[in-house]
């Protein structure tokens, strides 16, 4: 089936990949795999307050889709380059998060910032590293951004427990 409307207002689609000529949400068609990666700076959680829908003006850790050709791994590198201005090194895979009737597939991966500093850049309003104790909850953007937090935090607290799949 080809979608003409967007299925969040409405509004005619266009283009390929068909976008939302209103809202851009962008009407992917297959499964989507979405690389993250979550790390702490100078001891506290890194966040970044969206700039782009959906989740706008909400907090989440740097992430984004995987390229063709491209593996997850570099892909969680790339996005935390392109999205927190630093490198990381990926220590571990946090969880795959997949949701009924979502496109997006996320693999989270914990990091550990190698070099530069993490900053906020075009793809956010803010950003900056919170203590364990002061998380933003009711200002996370998504779904899997409270899970990933929660299983992140759980995972410090209980190292043996790292690497499973939440949603097995």
């Amino acid at each position: 089936m080809i979608e003409r409307h967007c299925i969040r207002c409405g509004a005619p689609l266009a283009g390929e990949p068909p976008t939302c000529s209103s809202c851009g949400h962008v009407h992917w068609r297959d499964p989507k795999v979405a690389a993250c990666a979550i790390f702490r700076w100078r001891g506290d959680i890194f966040l970044m307050r969206r700039a782009i829908p959906p989740g706008y003006g909400r907090w989440t850790f740097p992430g984004g889709y995987v390229d063709r050709g491209e593996t997850v791994e570099a892909a969680a590198i790339r996005e935390v380059r392109e999205e927190a201005g630093c490198e990381v090194r990926l220590t571990d895979l946090l969880g795959i998060y997949s949701y009924p009737g979502q496109t997006a597939i996320l693999v989270i991966y914990r990091a550990e910032v190698v070099s530069g500093e993490p900053h906020c850049r075009s793809e956010s309003l803010e950003a900056r590293a919170f203590p364990d104790t002061d998380l933003p909850w009711r200002e996370l953007a998504f779904p899997s951004t409270v899970e990933a937090l929660r299983d992140y935090l759980e995972a410090d607290a209980h190292p043996d427990r790292r690497g499973r799949s939440r949603n097995l």
